[in-house]
């Protein structure tokens, strides 16, 4: 069974967590602990129908992100990657700093420190030299930084295709099988 920590900030783009979380649902062998921030909340009031409960439903273990006690928090917890998805410019600013004042960042850290995968679905445009130096910092520790951005080879006709492109990209970096978008075959 592999263990997968979904955090969900308070970008826009939750529909990129709510998607994750559904396709992980539906996978055989997978366990997922959910973060969602108190800024996700306020989010998706704004950007979907789906009710921050009825998301919590989806995982295995949802967890406050106030409690820096729960098993997410230790290196000890084996698992086997976490997703920030959407990840804002301040998740990604305390995940580069370290400062851990709340469980999503602290599983970020603790995710680094452990050498385990880290991907960060990053939301913002345009971009900053202060982003671009974040992003490098993160990625010198180890993280993949995997914005947002589609590809059309595979010809997508609806938000949702395009929201699974980025999302099967994300699960191949946690090395998960999915059949999410048509993989490019050659020209």
């Amino acid at each position: 069974m592999k263990t997968i920590v979904v955090g969900i900030s308070g970008a826009s783009g939750t529909i990129y967590g709510v998607r994750l979380l559904e396709v992980l649902n539906q996978l055989d062998g997978i366990e997922t602990h959910l973060i969602l921030s108190r800024g996700a909340r306020v989010t998706m009031e704004h950007e979907t129908s789906i009710r921050p409960d009825t998301l919590e439903r989806l995982a295995h273990v949802s967890h406050s992100p106030d409690n820096l006690a729960a098993c997410v928090s230790s290196g000890s917890f084996k698992t086997d990657g976490m997703v920030v998805a959407p990840c804002s410019m301040k998740s990604l600013s305390m995940i580069a700093n370290s400062i851990d004042d709340n469980l999503l960042i602290r599983a970020a850290d603790v995710t680094l420190k452990e050498r385990r995968k880290l991907v960060l679905i990053v939301r913002e445009t345009p971009l900053h030299l202060g982003h671009l130096r974040q992003m490098t910092a993160v990625t010198e520790m180890g993280a993949i930084i995997l914005p947002p951005v589609p590809s059309f080879y595979h010809k997508p006709k609806t938000i949702e295709d395009i929201v699974d492109q980025t999302i099967g990209k994300a699960l191949d970096q946690l090395d998960i099988d999915h059949h999410l978008f048509q993989r490019w075959a050659g020209g």
